[in-house]
C-alpha cells in the first residue's frame, strides 16, 4: 500500500450527533482502502490528536509517510504533535475552494490545476507567473501562506503520487449520506458489512487478474508503449539513456528509476522515455514499475478476512474495559421544527438547484420554454427533485 493517508471527518445526524473520523489509503488499483474510524463528539485538537495517536499504532510514523487533509488548524496541529517524521500536505480541491472563496475568481481555476499537477518546477514556474500575472493576491496566498511545498506536486518535499486531494475519503463519506442517521452501533455494523463485502469482491478481482499490474495501473500504462515507438533513445554509460521523439525529451536512469520529465520519479510508473530506455537496454519494463501497483501487493492487500463482531453473548471483553465506568453522552435540545439532515456547504462550494416550471410543475425549465399545453399537467408532472 503506497503510504499516503487522507483524513477527515463527517458530522452524525443521529440522536446524540457526533463527528465521524476517518483514515483512508488507496490501493494499487486506486480504490479507498480504509484504514481507522472514529468517533468523536466534535471535531477540535483533542479529538483529532486522539484519534491519529490510534493511527499511529497501526501505521507507524517514518519520512516516507503522507497526510493529506484540509487546513483546519485542529488537524494541522494535531499532526505536528503525533506524527514527527511523517509529511504534512493540503488538499488542493480545499485550496482551490478558499482561493474562490476568498478572492473571487473562479476562472483562474484553470492554471491553478496546471500548477498543482507540473510534475517539473519549470511548467510549474509558467502557470504560477501566469497567475501572479493576472491575481498578484493569490500567488502571494499561494506560495506564502499556504506554501508551495503543501499542495504543489513538483515542489513537495514527500512521496505523493499522483494523490492530491482527499477525494478518496469524500468517497467515503458519501457512501455513508444515509447510514449517518444511525445510531452509533448501527453505524458501525454497516461500515463492518460493508467493508466485509468489499474486501471479498476485490479479492475475487485480484484473483482473476492475469495481468502483470492491476486494472486501472495497465490501462493506464499499456497506451504509453504506443507513444514510446520511434523515440530516438542514445545510451548514455550503463544504465543512464538519453531519449529524444515527441515534445519533451528526457535523460533515464533505469537503475534509480528516475526521468528528467519528473513523471517517473514522482508516480514510480514508467514514462514513456523510460519505456523507451528499457527497450533499448532489453529491460523488462514491468521490472521498473513500482510493487505497490503489482498483482502481488493487491492480493495481498485483500488477503485477510473481516469478519462481523457477533453477539454480544460472544464479546471477549477485558476486565479493564468491563469495569470502566463512561458516562452517557449529553443531548443537546434539539431546536424547534424539521431537524437538519444535509451539511452546510464547504468554503467555496455552491449547489445548484434546478427551475421548476410554472406552467407544468416539472423541474428544468422555465414557463417559457415549457412544451406542455396550457392548462393542461398530465403527462409533465415532476419526476425529479431538486438538489
Amino acid at each position: 500500500m503506497r503510504k499516503v493517508v487522507g483524513i477527515d471527518g463527517t458530522f452524525l445526524k443521529g440522536q446524540y450527533r457526533g463527528v465521524l473520523l476517518v483514515a483512508t489509503a488507496q490501493d494499487g488499483n486506486g480504490q479507498c482502502y480504509p484504514l481507522a474510524w472514529g468517533i468523536v463528539d466534535s471535531e477540535n485538537e483533542d479529538t483529532w490528536t486522539w484519534f491519529l495517536t490510534q493511527l499511529k499504532e497501526v501505521i507507524g510514523d517514518t519520512d516516507e509517510l503522507v497526510l493529506i487533509s484540509d487546513r483546519a488548524p485542529s488537524i494541522k496541529k494535531a499532526i505536528c504533535t503525533v506524527f514527527e517524521k511523517a509529511h504534512h500536505g493540503a488538499c488542493a480541491w480545499h485550496v482551490a475552494q478558499n482561493i474562490k472563496n476568498k478572492f473571487k475568481c473562479a476562472d483562474i481555476m484553470g492554471s491553478y490545476w496546471s500548477t498543482v499537477n507540473a510534475y517539473r518546477c519549470e511548467d510549474f514556474t509558467g502557470c504560477m507567473t501566469e497567475i501572479s500575472h493576472r491575481y498578484p493576491r493569490v500567488a502571494e496566498y499561494l506560495e506564502n501562506e499556504v506554501g508551495f511545498e503543501k499542495w504543489s506536486r513538483c515542489h513537495y518535499p514527500g512521496l505523493r503520487y499522483n494523490i492530491t486531494t482527499t477525494n478518496m475519503v469524500e468517497s467515503l463519506n458519501i457512501m455513508l449520506v444515509n447510514a449517518r442517521d444511525f445510531p452509533y452501533v448501527a453505524l458501525l455494523d454497516v461500515i463492518q458489512e460493508k467493508m466485509s463485502k468489499w474486501w471479498n469482491d476485490r479479492r475475487i478481482v485480484a484473483m482473476a487478474i492475469t495481468a502483470p499490474l492491476t486494472p486501472s495501473r495497465e490501462s493506464e500504462f499499456r497506451p504509453r508503449f504506443a507513444q514510446s515507438n520511434g523515440r530516438h533513445t542514445l545510451q548514455l554509460n550503463p544504465v543512464t539513456y538519453h531519449v529524444k521523439g515527441g515534445e519533451l525529451e528526457g535523460v533515464v536512469d533505469i537503475f534509480n528509476k528516475t526521468c528528467t520529465c519528473k513523471e517517473f520519479d514522482i508516480d514510480k510508473l514508467p514514462c514513456v522515455h523510460a519505456i523507451a530506455a528499457a527497450h533499448h537496454a532489453q529491460v523488462s519494463v514491468y521490472s521498473l514499475v513500482s510493487p505497490y501497483y503489482t498483482k502481488e501487493y493487491y492480493m495481498l492487500a485483500y488477503g485477510e478476512t473481516i469478519y462481523p463482531v457477533g453477539s454480544q453473548s460472544q464479546w471477549d471483553v477485558p476486565n479493564e474495559v468491563a469495569t470502566r465506568v463512561v458516562l452517557p453522552q449529553e443531548v443537546k435540545e434539539r431546536k424547534r421544527g424539521r431537524p437538519k439532515t444535509s451539511r452546510f456547504p464547504s468554503v467555496g462550494e455552491f449547489r445548484k438547484r434546478k427551475n421548476r416550471c410554472g406552467k407544468c410543475g416539472a423541474y428544468g425549465h422555465y414557463k417559457k420554454k415549457c412544451n406542455s399545453q396550457t392548462g393542461s399537467t398530465e403527462g409533465n408532472q415532476p419526476t425529479d427533485v431538486p438538489v
